[in-house]
């Protein structure tokens, strides 16, 4: 169902019908989901409804209220974690992670995040400073690989700064974001103030280009970023784009190789290598057929199966045409195959599991499978003659979202994190993994240089310049050429 205006209520006609099962056992039904475009309109009315009375409330008020927000999520952790395990097969640990970051959003939005957006005075000038106010409604897009975490990310920051939403999670993880928006009911969000619209792409697209929206805040794909950004031109609303990365992860001659494969092994396969931040190449000076042996020697031993059951690692990616995507993926390289990815039955369950493949790319070709996002568990294994090859090979990609350099040298390090053009580069640690109190984004295609995490408030708020004249006319100020006739 939709949460409009404070209501849940499904469309009279629907356009179509999600029917949502999970990946971890495709005979698992978890709901079925009716959709309209229709339903867009309904909800964006709502929110500009809704919108002035709530930007008008105090401060305090709104961050008190992202603070319940946040109390709820947490009483709710399990709720959230299992609907994210059965809707996109994320591990049970995993997704109690994921669950409990977004309780701590909230926390560091109230507390940390509103600080940027405080009003300031002009140092040294008198009667000038700066406030801010609420952009207006908000449209939050998102993804499935983290389908509650990622778009509690923008919403809880939008809701803080005075902005009403509009919510259109995945199509993929539909239970997931009925249950989150259920928890923002619980918090006594006001009606209208939040509101979930289901559906599949053309409600985004709708949502994304629709006038009465004054800001869209998307986590995804470059391609589905583009759209937005074509469908909004001649539109001056703001665009907050995250659009994923083609991640490296240097492994330098003087590094400890046994941090270094695990870390990168992490990096590559947790999340079945569905994360943004995920390292799909690793480039090594050095012994590099030896580190990559190295890996598929491991990955072999990674736990696989149902996203339920103790003790497993990965579980299955989150659709069959994820799975589909992400083999055709694997068919456009000629890369050596150290190891071969195979599609998995764990506990005999018709599911979308596969098992992790490594590759050694000898020699640079420009193919797809070195430039485009893979969105699943697979490595490439790059040889580099020195660090600065390592650097280039690293670079060559249109994205820049994150990295991570493996070294003992700090000064190495350093050297390497300014040449990387990446707005996350971690040392000694894997590609993925971020902190909330940092801002989050990337260069090139990965993003729109509107860092998320800490500093997503600056993105759901403007800045207002004010400047305080007399309460009355002073003659003497008059501007030259200016007389003043007295009645």
């Amino acid at each position: 169902m939709d949460f409009i205006a404070g209501s849940w209520a499904g469309p009279a006609t629907p356009d179509e019908v999600i029917e949502d099962r999970s990946p971890a056992d495709l005979s698992m039904l978890l709901g079925r989901f009716p959709w309209a475009v229709a339903q867009v309109d309904r909800a964006v009315s709502a929110a500009r409804a809704a919108h002035v009375g709530f930007a008008a409330l105090p401060l305090h008020d709104r961050a008190r209220l992202v603070r319940r927000i946040g109390a709820v999520l947490e009483e709710r952790e399990e709720d959230l974690a299992r609907a994210i395990a059965l809707d996109i097969g994320k591990p049970l640990w995993e997704a109690r992670l994921e669950a409990q970051a977004c309780s701590a959003k909230a926390g560091i939005t109230a507390d940390e995040g509103l600080k940027l957006v405080a009003d300031f005075p002009a140092p040294g000038q008198a009667g000038a400073e700066c406030r801010f106010r609420a952009l207006g409604v908000a449209a939050v897009l998102g993804p499935f690989n983290f389908p509650i975490h990622l778009p509690n990310g923008h919403i809880l920051p939008a809701l803080a700064c005075g902005n009403a939403v509009v919510f259109k999670p995945s199509e993929i993880a539909p239970h997931a974001a009925e249950v989150y928006a259920r928890c923002l009911e619980e918090a006594g969000v006001p009606g209208g103030v939040f509101n979930l619209v289901q559906g599949g792409p053309a409600a985004g697209a709708a949502l994304s280009a629709h006038p009465g929206v004054d800001a869209v805040l998307f986590t995804g794909s470059w391609g589905v970023g583009q759209a937005i950004q074509r469908a909004n031109q001649g539109q001056t609303k703001l665009l907050a784009l995250e659009m994923g990365g083609k991640n490296a992860a240097l492994v330098l001659a003087d590094a400890d190789l046994e941090k270094a494969a695990y870390d990168v092994l992490f990096s590559a396969f947790v999340s079945a290598g569905q994360r943004c931040t995920a390292a799909s190449r690793a480039v090594v000076v050095g012994d590099a057929p030896r580190f990559a042996g190295r890996i598929a020697q491991l990955a072999q031993q990674l736990s696989i199966g149902h996203p339920l059951d103790e003790g497993v690692f990965m579980g299955p990616l989150a659709s069959a045409a994820a799975l589909e995507k992400f083999e055709q993926g694997l068919r456009a390289t000629d890369a050596e195959c150290l190891l071969a990815p195979h599609r998995l039955r764990p506990r005999g369950l018709d599911g979308c599991y596969v098992s992790p493949s490594v590759h050694f790319v000898h020699q640079r070709r420009g193919t797809a499978y070195e430039r485009e996002e893979l969105f699943g568990p697979d490595l490439a294994v790059y040889p580099a003659a020195s660090e600065e090859e390592a650097l280039e090979i690293a670079n060559s990609t249109d994205y820049g979202l994150a990295a991570s350099v493996h070294t003992r040298s700090e000064q190495t390090f350093d050297r390497c994190q300014r040449a990387l053009a990446c707005g996350v580069v971690n040392w000694n640690a894997p590609t993925v993994g971020a902190s909330g109190r940092l801002p989050f984004g990337g260069l090139r295609r990965s993003g729109n240089h509107r860092p998320a995490a800490l500093w997503s408030t600056l993105y759901c708020a403007a800045p207002v310049a004010v400047m305080r004249g007399d309460l009355a006319l002073d003659r003497k100020k008059l501007a030259p050429g200016v007389s003043w006739v007295d009645e």
